[in-house]
């Protein structure tokens, strides 16, 4: 039999007690591996151990943030960050490469090629375990392809465990909706077979279950404009009973429970570290050396500041997403929340990866509700969102229920709120640009006349008005090693 690559190596202790006790480590799988269901669940839990792979978060980071409106750099960011913050994006750009995805995607192809071997010889693995497996592995890949079809626009489907854990068989690319048809096909698959709880909040958490499925379907479904199946799957998260939000009332408790322990009830899906596995987070947030701060406007222009009550703020700004002092990106960097201010040491950095949390599920619901005549609907969703962070009358907005784009436009505002530095900003400029057949392409370029530097602003501007531009190039070196790949239109 044909060898694969996949982490299975147990961690020698577990003193954390926490459920993934796997790391990421190449290993041989041969005939004799795929024998009982406790080496199947060990290789879907590295499926995840794989994700905590410090290069794949910091890209995750990179992708969703940096060519948006609420990071800045500093003297230690890096050459490729800094030509990604100004648009001048070639495809020897080390964050083009897409080998950390792929390398969760051949885990995933490998469990969902060899779990049904199981069966032959572990009598004891029922159909339905199996498949609650399978939708795990088909439910990641599905996440990994949703990250790579909105970061490159084009990219190949791998769907065949591959002998190398981050190389790819000799494939051309598939379009966007090639792609969009694959991540909905796992999806389905997930939604039918994934379990609704695995026993503990650590691994509900930290697993995909059902209702991480139908998060990760609204997301799908509102990228491509399919605003009733995104309400549909929105509600049954919403009706499960089983999230909600996370009082605010004392901001330091709400910070404490949310970001710096994460798994709060409001959590979906968190790409869990610890001390044991910890995140790159230290170097690119909190040491002096840092590379990325938050911009200058998220204070300013994003939160606010109540210029009559200097008790009225915002929890998700000061002391929640950033540090005002010197605009330190708190949500991960902070050891606690609110007025003291205590940073991670670099032991301590492990705070969570938040894929996605019920606010989300709020606001992406709001915003397929605006683009199907139920604005006033929206309006009291972001209501409940805004009562919850003690949001500021200043960032308040009044737009008539019955404008879809008006009501959407106030929805990107306040995501921008309530999910800054987590990996998703882009991604709202983009998705909101591109509706309707880039309608409202204005709203990518009103970012840029706003947070460009001047002497860049208009060729800025210029690249993105061709909508090409979009998509990160196709790294110089996957050119290279696969022959049937075609670089990206616009850097043609």
């Amino acid at each position: 039999m044909k060898k694969y690559i996949l982490i299975v190596a147990l961690l020698l202790t577990s003193s954390c007690g926490k459920w993934l006790d796997v790391k990421p480590q190449d290993g041989i799988i041969r005939d004799n591996y795929w024998q009982n269901k406790e080496q199947l669940k060990a290789a879907v839990i590295g499926c995840y151990s794989s994700l905590l792979n410090n290069g794949l978060v910091s890209e995750l980071f990179v992708w969703g943030e940096l060519r948006a409106d609420m990071v800045s750099s500093t003297l230690n960011t890096a050459v490729d960050e800094v030509n990604i913050m100004q648009a001048n994006i070639l495809a020897t750009n080390s964050y083009t490469s897409w080998s950390y995805v792929y390398s969760t995607i051949n885990y995933c192809n490998t469990v969902i090629d060899y779990a049904a071997k199981v069966m032959e010889t572990d009598k004891t693995l029922t159909q339905a375990a199996l498949d609650g497996y399978l939708a795990e592995a088909h439910g990641l890949r599905a996440l990994m392809y949703f990250y790579l079809m909105r970061t490159f626009g084009e990219v190949p489907l791998q769907l065949k465990a591959t002998d190398s854990d981050n190389s790819l068989d000799q494939l051309e690319k598939s379009t966007q909706d090639q792609v969009y048809a694959q991540i909905v096909a796992d999806l389905t698959f997930a939604e039918t077979h994934a379990l609704e709880t695995y026993g503990s909040t650590a691994q509900d958490k930290g697993r995909l279950t059902k209702y991480g499925i139908y998060a990760l379907e609204a997301d799908v479904y509102l990228w491509n404009e399919k605003y009733d199946d995104c309400i549909a799957v929105c509600d049954k998260v919403i009706n499960s009973g089983r999230y909600g939000l996370m009082d605010g009332s004392v901001q330091s408790q709400w910070f404490n429970n949310v970001f710096y322990i994460g798994n709060s009830a409001e959590s979906i899906f968190e790409f869990q570290f610890d001390q044991q596995q910890l995140n790159p987070f230290y170097s690119m947030f909190i040491v002096a050396t840092n590379r990325f701060i938050g911009s200058s406007r998220v204070m300013d222009e994003v939160y606010g500041i109540d210029l009559t009550d200097a008790t009225k703020k915002d929890i998700r700004g000061d002391g929640g997403s950033i540090r005002a002092t010197d605009q330190m990106i708190w949500k991960f960097a902070g050891a606690t929340g609110g007025t003291t201010s205590v940073a991670r040491t670099a032991a301590d950095s492990w705070a969570h990866w938040f894929v996605y949390r019920y606010s989300d599920i709020l606001l992406l619901k709001a915003e397929a509700l605006a683009w199907v005549e139920r604005g006033q609907e929206a309006l009291d969703l972001v209501t409940t969102i805004r009562t919850r962070a003690g949001a500021i009358d200043g960032t308040s907005e009044s737009p008539d229920p019955g404008s879809a784009i008006d009501v959407s436009n106030y929805i990107l505002n306040e995501r921008a709120r309530e999910f800054a530095f987590e990996g998703k900003r882009w991604y709202d400029i983009l998705r909101h640009a591109k509706r309707n057949n880039y309608a409202h392409l204005e709203i990518m370029l009103d970012m840029v006349a706003m947070t460009a530097p001047s002497s860049m602003q208009q060729s800025i501007i210029n690249k993105y008005k061709d909508v090409r531009s979009h998509y990160l190039p196709i790294n110089q070196y996957e050119l290279q090693a696969d022959k049937k790949l075609v670089q990206n239109p616009y850097y043609q």
